[in-house]
């Protein structure tokens, strides 16, 4: 099973087949259009099992897989103490284990912004997120954790780690968060500004079956996005019924 999550950076209906290589059986895109309102049919047969969030048509966040897998998006709540969180994605793949797709904003919050609207979701999620991959643009970098906020980086990777979620780039490649020698991310496009802010956390069960990680390459991939698709691959049984 291969699942792959990327920002396109718009325009998803125009870019799609570049991930047509990876033959993934799941796709986690951020800023994507809503096939349900596209025009474009060539965008909305590919699109044939999906799911979409998102305040416009324009931009939002999608899960699409392969015919035969079953997505069924979950209820959870997004909202914590009357703060309204976005961009998040929860979804059942095949009865089996979930997703929670990512998609992190500012959402006008003066305080709470990007990790922060992580945080509060986790708050009144944790106890849906055992069997669960959470998966996409984070927005966020250690780096960036301010002395004065419970809310950094840095807590909610130790409040996802207190429910065994890791990262999987990080246990993969032996690195501490923050000093990310592979980015996902260039600022402008630009080589000389490079950031990790794209991840992939998971559970220890899917650790174990982690076969393959990979990073686009910046030459193949920065005229398409300013973001590096990343791509999993996990060893499943043929029933696809494993977690």
């Amino acid at each position: 099973m291969r699942i792959i999550t990327w920002n396109c950076n718009g325009a998803f209906r125009k870019k799609f087949e570049h991930l047509a290589a990876f033959d993934a059986d799941i796709i986690i895109v951020q800023e994507c259009e809503n096939p349900l309102e596209s025009k474009d049919k060539h965008y909305i047969d590919w699109a044939i099992n999906h799911l979409w969030h998102g305040d416009t048509k324009n931009k939002g966040i999608g899960i699409f897989a392969r015919e035969g897998i079953k997505l069924q998006r979950l209820d959870w709540p997004s909202e914590h103490m009357g703060h309204t969180v976005k961009h998040f994605l929860p979804c059942s793949v095949n009865d089996e284990f979930n997703i929670l797709a990512v998609w992190l904003h500012q959402n006008k919050s003066p305080t709470f912004g990007y990790i922060g609207q992580f945080w509060k979701y986790l708050q009144v999620n944790k106890v849906n997120m055992m069997n669960t991959i959470v998966i996409g643009d984070f927005n966020s970098n250690v780096r960036w954790d301010q002395w004065d906020r419970w809310w950094n980086h840095s807590d909610v990777v130790r409040e996802l780690a207190e429910i065994g979620i890791v990262s999987l780039y990080h246990k993969l490649l032996n690195e501490e968060q923050g000093k990310e020698t592979r980015p996902t991310f260039y600022l402008h496009r630009n080589l000389e500004k490079p950031y990790h802010i794209d991840y992939c956390f998971a559970p220890a069960s899917f650790h174990a079956r982690l076969t393959e990680f990979t990073l686009g390459n910046y030459q193949q991939w920065i005229s398409i996005s300013d973001h590096m698709p990343m791509s999993l691959k996990f060893e499943v049984a043929e029933s696809f019924h494993i977690f």
